[in-house]
């Protein structure tokens, strides 16, 4: 988002600490602390469905060890995603921390050997079992730091997947139905600039714009297709049909006023803000924002899958990962599990999380209930594609400034495409 998944709510990074009162309790294997306290980062807003569950993850942890305090810190994504291998080879790195999944993030660190081999744990204490084979794709990377297999060095506690949010006021306004065809959502998004309004909510210098244009590619790819671009399984070529369609259409959405020029310079959290203030009637984005719209929209809205496609980008969630200078290893494995219990996995789902190990009977808000629906739709017919940053280090920032050009125009889809390609020519494995 994000993994891609790039974090709208949590662009800022800030510091929390609590103050419990220490008593001696627990080991770690590292063999240097007094494991008394479990320093975990994550970048998840205290809204989301991700930061509810956590918190309360927290509690129990606590109650479950005596004496051990958790000492969190919330940090940005952007913070972590550039800082992280610097951070994990000195002696600040966290016990646990949340961190992107895919072959140029988790992957690399892997390869890098910063992070801990999680497997003897995955199948002593059962997280194996209880991911499904799509979803543990990005848990297992192999000795060139490439997801699919290998050792665990990373733990989803939850899913996530693209879906297309839209304000049912505004489209009630204007006399438009949801639309269950892109035939359909293009006419709804003709009205809408026929009445002076930019349908599409949309941030250049982050990852949504680079998450638009790469669904529109997957309308028209299929799994092999994603198993050459993700996992190197083939030759990718950037001037194929379904990354030409996604480029010229992209660029044709800017020119026709689906997306504006002004987007260039805005971030996922202005586009969020966007749609929660009833300005844009659609955005295009993940299932991390269901919990904050539960929370903060004050419209009637909801969320349909990319009409007219298979595919969307989504995997399992982000991935709890225990740096290799951890100094309480023990610790964050319990953690890790506790996270993955019945209990915080159904307390994610209501609270708009897609969890991997919920009861779905205790499942009780409608919908949270459309949400896990439609994810198991798509894990059903093989649908989740991962996320474009993954591929190739460094991919990312490419992407970004990439198509900043073309949605400013300064860039022709031709040449974009092209600029894609040595980029990732320059960083996928040499076969």
């Amino acid at each position: 988002m994000l993994t891609t998944r790039r974090r709208a709510v949590a662009t800022a990074a800030v510091a929390l600490a609590g103050s419990l009162l220490l008593a001696s309790c627990g080991s770690s294997d590292s063999g240097s602390s007094d494991g008394k306290t479990l320093k975990l980062w994550h970048y998840e807003g205290p809204d989301s469905a991700m930061g509810v569950a956590w918190n309360e993850a927290i509690k129990e942890f606590e109650a479950k060890h005596p004496g051990v305090k958790v000492k969190f810190e919330e940090k940005g994504f952007e913070q972590i995603q550039k800082t992280a291998p610097m951070v994990l080879n000195s002696n600040d790195a966290p016990d646990i921390m949340e961190y992107n999944k895919g072959n140029a993030t988790a992957g690399l660190l892997s390869k890098q050997g910063l992070l801990t081999d999680l497997t003897a744990e995955a199948a002593k204490r059962g997280w194996d079992k209880k991911l499904s084979a799509g979803v543990r794709t990005t848990s297992q990377y192999d000795t060139d730091g490439v997801m699919g297999s290998g050792k665990w060095y990373g733990v989803p506690n939850y899913a996530e997947y693209t879906m297309v949010f839209y304000n049912k006021d505004l489209f009630k306004k204007y006399g438009i139905a949801e639309p269950t065809t892109l035939d359909q959502l293009t006419a709804a998004m003709d009205t809408f600039v026929s009445k002076g309004i930019t349908p599409l909510a949309n941030a250049g210098a982050e990852y949504m714009a680079q998450q638009y244009l790469y669904q529109l590619a997957l309308s028209k790819a299929d799994r092999s297709w994603v198993d050459k671009y993700e996992l190197y399984k083939g030759k990718t070529d950037f001037h194929d049909a379904a990354w030409t369609y996604a480029a010229t259409t992209f660029a044709d959405w800017v020119k026709k006023g689906y997306i504006s020029k002004k987007s260039t310079s805005l971030k996922a959290e202005d586009a969020g803000v966007s749609f929660i203030q009833g300005k844009s009637p659609i955005l295009f984005s993940g299932s991390w924002w269901y919990g904050r719209f539960q929370t903060e929209n004050k419209f009637a809205w909801g969320s349909f899958l990319w009409p007219g496609s298979n595919l969307t980008l989504g995997s399992g969630g982000n991935l709890w990962v225990v740096p290799k200078g951890a100094k309480n290893k023990d610790l964050a494995y319990d953690f890790i599990d506790i996270t993955m219990s019945r209990k915080i996995q159904n307390l994610l789902g209501n609270k708009g999380g897609v969890p991997v190990g919920a009861d779905t009977a205790a499942i009780t808000d409608p919908k949270a209930k459309t949400l896990i629906a439609d994810f198991n739709t798509l894990s059903g017919k093989d649908g989740l594609a991962f996320y474009p940053d993954w591929p190739v280090a460094g991919f990312y920032d490419v992407l970004v400034s990439e198509t900043q050009k073309l949605i400013t125009g300064s860039e022709k889809p031709d040449a974009y495409l092209s600029a894609l390609q040595t980029a990732y020519d320059k960083g996928a494995p040499k076969t």
